[in-house]
């Protein structure tokens, strides 16, 4: 996969990069990256009632469990592996969707998660429910239906020749057995949306070339996930500097807070990215003093001023 010209960054949690000398791709739903721990005793970590003795071996069992672990999730299209921290075992499948809607970049609508030999795992059920492990690996699959899929991918290598043949803009000849049935209000609606899709994983990915190319054709980068993200959330997460400057240009604001109240500033301190911070922070300050010169030598005297608030916890714009 060809890297963008913005910063490289480890996302939230940190990445892990699949060996590329192993077999691709996967089957789909099956779990690539290794053997599976199906013993009982792996399995009776989360549930008691799986474990063979007694009541106190039962309860030895299920306290080992940390209250807080990580886990690990295979995007089985691309081959992706990223690291999710603070996960619990009373947390919900739609929890864990919620975190990846920024740690893996993928809207939380278009994610679809399995673990072994399940089928679906149930957004209401709990990791426990599921006999989910520390340390386990979960497989996340984007829904094979209308085209996302190649959309994902296409955003995911930051491909804008691929972008363009996918139905990212009105004038597109592309076109699914379900789009091929909508009116024009239907038709431009749905284009928006993958136009959006395809500017989020862009963005989460560090892919300014295809950026600026989705932005040119009109991709909205005030548009939101399912739990409130925008693009420049995701770009400010990765430390992706040059998308958050593309989109900053574009109209994204440094203010649009999510689901869970946090803006893209805040999202940047709390993962420690000083550098997104830094260059959110400059553009704000820029717009406030009405020029677009970062060396002009007001701005840069405000700037210094205030700049030493940077990752600090008491710092607000």
């Amino acid at each position: 996969m060809r890297r963008g010209a913005a910063e490289a960054a480890t996302p939230p949690g940190g990445t892990i990069r699949r060996d590329p000398a192993a077999a691709w791709p996967p089957t789909p739903g099956a779990d690539s990256a290794g053997p599976r721990p199906h013993s009982p005793q792996l399995r009776s970590r989360t549930r008691g009632w799986n474990h063979v003795g007694d009541p106190q071996a039962v309860n030895q069992a299920t306290d080992v469990v940390p209250d807080v672990f990580a886990m690990r999730v295979l995007l089985e299209d691309s081959g992706e592996m990223f690291r999710v921290t603070n996960c619990r075992s009373n947390m919900t499948v739609r929890e864990l969707k919620e975190e990846l809607d920024l740690t893996a970049g993928i809207p939380f609508n278009l994610q679809r998660l399995q673990y072994l030999d399940q089928g679906i795992l149930m957004d209401d059920a709990t990791l426990k429910f599921h006999d989910v492990i520390p340390g386990g690996i979960i497989s996340l699959c984007i829904w094979h239906y209308d085209g996302w899929t190649e959309l994902v991918l296409a955003a995911v290598e930051g491909d804008s020749s691929k972008l363009a043949c996918l139905g990212v803009a009105e004038d597109t000849f592309y076109r699914t057995a379900n789009s091929g049935r909508f009116d024009d209000r239907q038709w431009k609606k749905w284009i928006s949306q993958r136009a959006f899709v395809a500017l989020y994983v862009a963005s989460h990915r560090g892919h300014s070339e295809a950026v600026q190319y989705l932005l040119e054709h009109g991709a909205n980068c005030q548009g939101r996930s399912p739990v409130g993200r925008t693009p420049l959330h995701v770009a400010a997460a990765m430390s992706r500097l040059d998308c958050i400057s593309l989109l900053l240009n574009y109209g994204a604001s440094i203010n649009d807070k999510d689901a869970k109240g946090e803006t893209p500033m805040s999202v940047a301190r709390r993962l420690n990215r000083t550098q997104s911070e830094r260059r959110m922070f400059l553009f704000y300050w820029l717009v406030k003093m009405g020029t677009k010169d970062p060396l002009d030598p007001v701005v840069n005297k405000a700037f210094q001023r205030v700049k030493s608030g940077f990752g600090t916890k008491d710092s607000k714009v």
